[in-house]
C-alpha cells in the first residue's frame, strides 16, 4: 500500500489525512506538539473552558463533506447550530447593532439602528453572493497554479464577475462609495481581518467575504470549535490514519526531484506522498534546506497576528452574545498602527467571544468565559511584554466604558497568547495568523501553490498557502491537495 506522510495536525493536515486515506493511502501524521489541532486547541482555566484559536465557523458543509467521503453520517460525529444573531456590534458613540442571520432582518435592523437604507444593505449582500458564487469554484476550490484550472468552464463564470470584483480599488474605498454611514462602512471593512489584511490596502475583491456569514450563515459546533478537530481526528483514526505526537519532522527526504519520505529524531519514514501542513516559510527554511526556496513567495508581506486575553469573568452580561465587536473610533488609524507602525493602536477594536452563551458548561454558574482578541502586527522584534500590559489596560478601560461596568474586579482567571507564543506553539512564521496578507490585488496569485513544481510528490496545505487562512480555506487547501494526489496503487 502506498504511504503518505503529513507534517502537522492542524485542521488542514487532518483533512488532508482523511482525503488521502479515502484514496487508499496508509497515512501517518507527524505532530511536534503532544496533541492534534494546531491553532484549534482548547484548555481550561479553573472552571472555564476556552477555544484557544479560531472562534468563527462558516461553510460547515466542508466538514460534513469529509464524513460523507468516508461513508459516514456527519451528525454521528458532531453537531452544530446556525447562529441568530451572528454578532453584536458596539460603537464608541453608544450605537449598537445585532447582525441577525436572516439577511432581510439584518437589513431592517441596520436601517433601524444606523439609519442605513435596508434596500442598500440587501443589495450589497446580494452583490457579495453573486461575486462569491461566480468566483469561488475557480479561486478557492482549485489551484491557481495549474493550466487546467483556466481551461475549466468555471473560469467563464469568474470572467463575468471581473468588472465588479473591485480589483482596481481598495475594500474601504468600495464600501465608502456605497455607504455614507461610517459605522456600517466599518462593519463591512472588518471582514478584511478574516484573512489578516488591511481594508485600506486590500482590494475590493474581499467584499465577497460577507456572503459567507450573512447569506450562508455562521454556525457553532456543540462542544466548541475544538470539537471540529476532535471529531475529524476520530474519523481519521477510524480510517486507519496514525498520529505520531511529540515527533517533529526535521527533514523532507528527496531523491533527485522526488519526495520519498521524512526524517524525525526517531528515524526515517518512507512515503510516496509528503504533505506539509506546516507554515510554508519554516517548511523551506528548516525541512528543505538543500533545495532552492521560492524567495519571492516567502518574502511576501505577512498578515496580522493576534493578542488574546482569556478571561474567566465571574459575572454574566446579558447584553452580550457569542460574538461581540467593540469598534475603535478611528479604524484607519488602527490599521496604520498595525501595518505601518508595527504596533498596537491606543484605541483598538476588541473582539469578545463567549462560548458559555451556548455551552453553559464552559463557565461556572453565574460566570462567562471571555476570549478577548485585538488584531496586532506579526512579530518583528516588538517589546511584547510592554504591549501586552499597556493593551490590557486599554482593553479593560474600553470594555468597561462601553458596557457601563468596571470589568476588572470580575476577571477571576487569566491567560495570554501573543505573536511570539503563536509562532512557538504552531510554527506560524513571525506569529502571522494567515501566512501572507492580501494587501495587494495579486495576493491570491502570490500565495504558495499546493504543490512544489520541482519536487514530485510534495504538497502543501494549511493557512499559509493557497487559498488562505481560516477554517474554511484550510479545509479547501486540503481538498485541492486531495484532488491533485493520484489514487494509491
Amino acid at each position: 500500500m502506498n504511504k503518505a506522510a503529513i507534517i502537522g495536525s492542524g485542521i488542514g493536515g487532518i483533512a488532508a489525512a482523511i482525503r488521502l486515506a479515502v484514496k487508499g493511502y496508509a497515512v501517518t501524521v507527524f505532530e511536534t506538539a503532544d496533541t492534534f489541532g494546531g491553532k484549534m486547541q482548547q484548555f481550561w482555566l479553573g472552571g472555564y473552558r476556552f477555544d484557544a484559536g479560531p472562534s468563527l465557523f462558516t461553510l460547515p458543509h466542508l466538514v460534513d463533506e469529509l464524513f460523507s467521503l468516508a461513508g459516514k453520517k456527519p451528525s454521528e460525529y458532531f453537531t452544530y447550530v446556525r447562529l441568530d444573531p451572528i454578532t453584536h456590534y458596539f460603537w464608541p458613540d453608544g450605537s449598537h447593532l445585532k447582525a441577525y442571520a436572516d439577511a432581510a432582518q439584518f437589513a431592517k435592523e441596520t436601517e433601524l439602528q444606523l439609519g442605513v437604507p435596508q434596500q442598500a444593505v440587501q443589495e450589497v449582500l446580494a452583490k457579495s453572493a453573486r461575486l462569491y458564487q461566480g468566483t469561488s469554484d475557480t479561486f478557492l476550490h482549485k489551484s491557481l497554479h495549474r493550466l487546467n484550472t483556466y481551461l475549466s468552464a468555471d473560469v467563464l463564470k469568474a470572467l463575468g464577475c471581473l468588472s465588479d470584483l473591485g480589483l482596481t480599488t481598495t475594500m474601504h474605498a468600495a464600501n465608502e462609495q456605497l455607504f455614507s454611514d461610517h459605522r456600517f462602512v466599518q462593519l463591512l471593512d472588518r471582514f478584511a481581518t478574516y484573512n489578516g489584511s488591511d481594508p485600506y490596502q486590500a482590494p475590493g475583491t474581499l467584499n465577497l467575504i460577507p456572503h459567507l456569514e450573512h447569506n450562508i450563515g455562521a454556525f457553532y459546533p456543540k462542544g466548541g470549535i475544538y470539537a471540529i478537530a476532535e471529531s475529524l481526528v476520530r474519523l481519521a483514526e477510524e480510517l486507519g490514519v496514525q498520529f505520531r505526537y511529540n515527533e517533529a519532522v526535521e527533514q523532507i527526504i528527496t531523491a533527485g526531484a522526488k519526495a520519498i519520505g521524512i526524517r524525525t529524531a526517531k528515524g526515517t519514514f518512507a512515503a510516496e506522498v509528503v504533505v506539509s501542513n506546516m507554515d510554508v516559510v519554516p517548511t523551506y527554511r528548516k525541512l528543505l534546506t538543500g533545495h532552492k526556496a521560492p524567495e519571492k513567495t516567502l518574502q511576501q508581506p505577512r498578515s496580522s497576528s493576534a493578542l488574546i486575553y482569556y478571561w474567566g469573568i465571574k459575572k454574566e452580561f446579558p447584553e452580550l452574545h457569542l460574538h461581540n465587536i467593540f469598534f475603535s473610533k478611528n479604524y484607519k488609524e488602527e490599521f496604520k498602527h498595525i501595518f505601518q507602525h508595527k504596533t498596537i493602536s491606543t484605541d483598538p477594536t476588541v473582539y469578545v467571544n463567549i462560548t458559555s452563551k451556548l455551552d453553559a458548561a464552559d463557565a461556572p454558574p453565574g460566570g462567562e468565559n471571555w476570549f478577548v482578541m485585538v488584531n496586532v502586527p506579526h512579530n518583528q522584534g516588538q517589546d511584547w511584554d510592554k504591549l501586552i500590559s499597556v493593551t490590557r489596560e486599554t482593553v479593560v478601560r474600553k470594555l468597561s466604558a462601553m458596557l457601563h461596568t468596571d470589568i476588572a474586579p470580575f476577571i477571576e482567571v487569566e491567560q495570554v497568547l501573543d505573536p511570539l507564543l503563536i509562532e512557538q506553539k504552531t510554527s506560524s512564521f513571525a506569529g502571522a495568523l494567515y501566512g501572507s496578507s492580501s494587501n495587494n490585488r495579486m495576493a491570491a496569485f502570490l500565495r504558495h501553490p499546493n504543490f512544489n513544481s520541482s519536487i514530485k510528490g510534495l504538497y502543501f496545505c494549511g493557512g499559509s498557502v493557497h487559498p488562505g487562512g481560516g477554517i474554511p480555506l484550510c479545509l479547501l487547501s486540503a481538498k485541492i491537495v486531495g484532488d491533485m494526489v493520484p489514487a494509491a496503487k
